[in-house]
């Protein structure tokens, strides 16, 4: 159960994942167990359904429940008892969702990543203020953004560390800190890379003139964090020929984010992590034609499971 907050980060370790619930109580306790809340009814619900162990011990039934119950949580408030009904059933339903997934994806040899999360979030946050749960959000057209683009230094680190902290839903520094701390305390390359995706998304937020205020509160920087992790160590070996590949990745995902926001502003809806998974399953299914990024070469950093269903180990060589 503690190893599902972990696989957010593609880690497999639960004590890794205690402290990534940790790091989120420094935000708000409430967020830290509605973190672990939520991976234990989606690991504990997998259970009582019977899933395959291969998925149940990695944590990765606990992935898209937790990410869930978090999300909820930040969106619709923690002290509602409404949110608290609406991801403990949530949870369920992910896991039911994330099976039906496993089961289609299969069929490529692809994993399903947070697809199962981004359905419900998005259909719970769209349906809440028809609820009365909370205020409808502005639906504007897209609308080209405006603001100074200069970066300072300190913004740079605030926008790398709030890049880390937005992939639970965060914006305070210190939480991405802290997460990045557990991720080099897993696996030191894994925190490499993460650090290298992060700036590589800045960089490309910068080079597409996109103000310094959205570079520096990490939204256009967690799904590139997310990539360079998938694609570099997690879902393909890390390697010196995956790392550009991944950062390739990581820069085509910023773009993409930018791209989904004016996609969804009509509707008032939010990104979550889908420019993160329509990028990595391209990469990820065009990986395969190319043998040098599939071959391993030297240490392998494995993080997550692979995309044929089997776990893989800390690391490898």
């Amino acid at each position: 159960m503690l190893r599902g907050p972990a696989q957010v980060m593609f880690l497999a370790d639960a004590r890794a994942g205690a402290l990534c619930c940790l790091a989120l109580a420094t935000a708000d306790w409430r967020y830290g167990a509605y973190a672990l809340g939520g991976a234990v009814l989606g690991t504990a619900t997998a259970h009582l359904l019977d899933a395959a162990d291969e998925r149940v011990e990695p944590g990765l039934e606990g992935l898209n429940s937790c990410l869930l119950a978090l999300c909820l949580a930040v969106f619709l408030g923690p002290g509602r008892l409404s949110t608290v009904l609406l991801a403990a059933a949530g949870c369920a339903v992910v896991t039911v969702v994330t099976a039906a997934l496993v089961r289609v994806l299969r069929v490529w040899d692809l994993p399903p990543l947070t697809i199962p999360y981004c359905l419900l979030a998005g259909a719970v946050t769209a349906a809440a203020p028809a609820f009365g749960w909370t205020r409808p959000r502005t639906a504007t057209p897209p609308q080209a953004l405006s603001g100074p683009t200069s970066l300072h230094p300190a913004d740079l680190a605030g926008a790398l560390l709030r890049g880390v902290s937005q992939v639970f839903f965060l914006d305070q520094w210190y939480v991405g800190a802290l997460l990045l701390g557990v991720l080099f305390l897993a696996n030191r390359v894994a925190g490499l890379v993460a650090c290298a995706g992060g700036a590589t998304g800045i960089l490309t937020a910068w080079a597409l003139g996109v103000p310094a205020a959205r570079i520096a509160d990490g939204t256009m920087g967690y799904n590139a964090v997310l990539v360079a992790l998938a694609l570099c160590g997690a879902l393909l070996p890390a390697t010196p020929a995956t790392l550009p590949y991944a950062l390739l990745g990581a820069a085509t995902t910023t773009a993409l984010t930018q791209g989904a926001a004016g996609l969804l502003a009509p509707s008032g809806g939010h990104v979550l992590t889908w420019p993160f998974i329509l990028t990595t399953l391209c990469f990820l299914a065009t990986a395969r034609c190319f043998p040098r990024l599939t071959a391993p070469r030297g240490s392998r950093i494995c993080l997550k499971e692979g995309a044929t269903g089997e776990p893989m180990v800390t690391e490898s060589r």
